[in-house]
């Protein structure tokens, strides 16, 4: 096993006291798990919190800051983090306008951050949460029931995150964070499986010369495997997926956000390539782009591959989006 760390038992808090280190503008509880930025209960805004295991990358932690998370809780990898990070991450970034729960639809998730919900409503604080299920690979796996939430997670908490900036009430900031999951769909795919610190050696077996379709983010091989394709050849596969569950919620109207996300282990000049033939089938299908974002962002360690999210966005969506964001991994606007 090569990997650049310490080792297994130490790794993540070994990188939560890097970004500390990197982040000043952030307060980093290494031995409590929770990321919160420092100035989260100024203004009276509604905090967003979300989590989930480490191991994807900038996700979550590296989306705390100005316009999108108030903070984080990152667990062991590929491991829900635990009810009492999420109370305190609550209680920290509470100013008395409430908090929403961003939830990826994994079983631990869900759980855990349940029990935190009614524990932090124990404790006086109001408390919503949005459960995002974009995945359209599979109906159910290992680890949930239902879709599993994946790259939609980035749009939600964008969005949500700048209309809690921008004052917004929670049950409004809630009501928008459920209405890009709903308007969102993703499909992943894996040239390599990823190798968990804890483990060693891959999640699972991918011979040379395949790849498997419709993968999730905790190493959770797909719904088929098929001999190499071109990135022409999976652009098709992957875009027509998501378009085909897109069109069960509605007709299409408007222009989409587009995610092309890797998986950890995927170069940019493979990624914008793979853009590109995401664009080409987009506009073959009549799909306008209103905006496209390019790069590592939902990962599953060191996992090649990628993932395609599509999200049908409004004006009040898209200005949304636009709106300036601040964080270690996401920035524009300011």
């Amino acid at each position: 096993m090569r990997m650049l760390i310490n080792s297994p038992q130490t790794v993540v808090a070994d990188a939560l006291r890097g970004m500390a280190a990197a982040h000043p503008e952030l307060d980093v509880d290494v031995e409590r798990r929770v990321v919160v930025r420092r100035d989260a209960r100024a203004g009276g805004r509604v905090g967003v919190v979300s989590g989930g295991g480490s191991g994807h990358e900038p996700l979550h932690a590296g989306f705390v800051g100005h316009g999108m998370l108030s903070a984080a809780c990152p667990g062991e990898v590929f491991t829900s983090p635990v009810p009492d990070q999420m109370v305190r991450a609550a209680a920290a970034v509470d100013s008395g306008q409430g908090v929403l729960f961003v939830v990826k639809n994994y079983t631990g998730d869900v759980l855990n951050f349940e029990m935190a919900a009614e524990l932090a409503e124990e404790d006086g604080l109001r408390i919503e949460r949005v459960l995002v299920d974009d995945d359209v690979a599979v109906t159910d796996s290992l680890f949930t029931a239902g879709r599993r939430g994946t790259g939609a997670t980035l749009f939600v908490e964008k969005i949500a995150g700048a209309a809690a900036e921008e004052g917004a009430p929670l049950e409004r900031v809630a009501a928008l964070a459920r209405r890009v999951d709903a308007c969102s769909r993703s499909f992943g795919v894996a040239l390599s499986a990823c190798t968990t610190p804890a483990k060693g050696s891959p999640t699972f077996d991918l011979p040379d010369g395949e790849l498997e379709l419709g993968i999730g983010i905790h190493g959770e091989p797909g719904r088929e495997r098929r001999p190499m394709m071109s990135a022409r050849e999976i652009a098709e596969v992957a875009v027509g997926a998501v378009l085909e569950e897109l069109a069960r919620i509605g007709p299409a109207d408007g222009p989409v956000l587009a995610l092309v996300n890797g998986m950890g282990a995927t170069p940019l000049l493979e990624l914008y390539g793979f853009h590109a033939e995401v664009a080409r089938v987009l506009a073959e299908r009549g799909v306008p782009v209103a905006r496209a974002l390019v790069g590592n962002y939902v990962t599953s360690l060191d996992m090649a591959g990628c993932s395609v999210t599509l999200c049908r966005a409004d004006e009040e969506l898209l200005r949304l989006w636009d709106a300036p964001v601040r964080t270690a991994a996401l920035r524009w606007g300011m």
